[in-house]
């Protein structure tokens, strides 16, 4: 007959995503990342591949002139030019062997590109190697009245340029350092924002001397947001102040003339019915008054640790002992929750009284009411069921509003329509939530989720 603990779905469960930061960082990181794309591009099109071309031109004027140089020369002549070719220039000149084993110079796109650019400009028996004989370089392969000669020279002549190693190092310097620019201007465009938010949450809580903003920043903009975040709290703080005077007088300003009001109604009517019913209409003033300064009043509150079970047991004492009443509670003795004593106790009564007026069994007319709690982790799950008619599902989000009442055809209650308001307002002052949902096997389900407390007393020593 127990509807499970967790009974009631979170409607307010927020859903996870990326903070204003990390989305600030990755649209800078994505603008700063493809402008480096495509200011790549731009050389490769319009300096990297060119130079590549002009570098081929060179090794083939080169080429040529050795050629011409060698073929006009004697055998005394052509010793001694390759020497100094070899000496000077660092190009040496070696005869082209039929068993020489090579790799074309061509593992990369733009390699490719200068050996196309060679063998147009130096036929098509040119042939354009990076190794020889696993001699590493750059070989060109040309002929001389009938024979073959290799032109070998230093591969650092055009390295820098078709080396894509220099290239992928540089980008990625250049993609660190622009990622390392996003997140610090990221950080600096949304500090103010954080800042803020730090602000308002304080301000939420009642700390108002803690939560001004600084209004002497340099940007005009989020100076006048500052000031008037500033003056608004300056203004919640007086009304806040206003309000606790105001309270503290309507009780005596109300009430007394009440109390008056029914020593004159038991002193002057004589008719015992009308003045049990006068009596009655005074009390329920009474008590729509004290709701209306329940919900009112500040929001300060003295989190502590809190022995559940006794709470629980003290704040159920006065509806145990009533006869159309059934109160069944099941509550570990050693479970301890952060709680104000005082508002946790309000928040028990409320609902407990809202089940009295609106949880009876449509068999027998008598309010049975369940209160188990457990804990999960760091949080305590804290539920108050009863074995009523439950309430229509469209209205259960409208049921905390103030002043809403759910279905008055099944009650005979003429409160103020705030209880569960204040019992809301309540539990969110003390870090928790309440969710109301229907038992799967009848009756209005609470659902009270508080923070667990750290059990901080001493351990017992042990006797020698």
């Amino acid at each position: 007959m127990n509807a499970p603990l967790d009974g009631g779905q979170s409607s307010g469960m927020v859903r996870g995503g990326f903070s204003l930061f990390w989305r600030t960082f990755f649209l800078l990181s994505l603008l700063l990342l493809g402008t480096s794309v495509g200011w790549y591009q731009l050389f490769r099109t319009l300096e990297y591949e060119p130079r590549v071309i002009d570098n081929a031109r060179q090794v083939a004027s080169l080429v040529n002139l050795s050629r011409a140089a060698l073929v006009h020369s004697d055998a005394i002549a052509r010793v001694s030019l390759i020497k100094t070719l070899a000496e000077q220039e660092k190009v040496r000149i070696l005869p082209h062997e039929p068993g020489d084993k090579f790799d074309l110079f061509a593992n990369t796109e733009l390699e490719q590109r200068m050996s196309r650019e060679l063998i147009a400009r130096l036929g098509p028996d040119t042939v354009v190697a990076g190794r020889v004989n696993d001699e590493p370089g750059l070989w060109v392969g040309f002929g001389i009245e009938g024979d073959s000669y290799w032109l070998l020279m230093d591969r650092s002549r055009v390295g820098a340029l078709l080396g894509g190693s220099t290239w992928l190092l540089w980008l990625a310097t250049l993609g660190v350092l622009s990622l390392i620019g996003a997140a610090l201007l990221a950080r600096l465009i949304n500090r103010p924002l954080r800042l803020l938010s730090i602000a308002a949450a304080r301000v939420r809580d009642g700390d108002y001397q803690r939560g001004r903003l600084d209004e002497g920043v340099l940007s005009s903009e989020v100076r006048a947001v500052n000031i008037g975040f500033n003056r608004m709290a300056d203004q919640l703080s007086m009304i806040e102040q206003n309000r606790a005077e105001m309270l503290a007088g309507i009780s005596h300003d109300l009430r007394t003339p009440l109390a008056r009001l029914r020593l004159e109604t038991e002193m002057s009517v004589p008719d015992p019915e009308a003045r049990e019913h006068m009596a009655a209409d005074i009390a329920q003033v009474d008590t729509i008054i004290g709701k209306f300064l329940d919900y009112a009043r500040p929001d300060h509150v003295n989190l502590k640790a809190i022995p559940l079970a006794d709470l629980v047991s003290v704040s159920a004492l006065p509806f145990t002992s009533r006869e159309d009443m059934h109160v069944k509670i099941e509550v570990p003795a050693d479970l301890r929750v952060m709680a104000d004593e005082i508002e946790l106790s309000r928040v028990l009564s409320n609902l407990l009284e809202n089940a009295r007026r609106y949880g009876q069994s449509p068999e027998t007319g008598v309010t049975r009411v369940h209160i188990l709690a457990a804990a999960r982790e760091q949080w305590v799950t804290l539920r108050v069921r009863d074995h009523g008619a439950g309430v229509r599902n469209e209205l259960l989000p409208q049921l905390t509003r103030p002043f809403f009442r759910g279905d008055t055809a099944r009650t005979s209650a003429t409160g103020a329509g705030l209880g569960l308001a204040i019992v809301t307002k309540m539990v969110g002052h003390m870090g928790g939530t309440l969710v109301l949902s229907n038992s799967s096997t009848g009756g209005l389900v609470a659902t009270i989720r508080l923070q667990k407390a750290v059990d901080q007393r001493p351990t017992p020593k042990k006797k020698r």
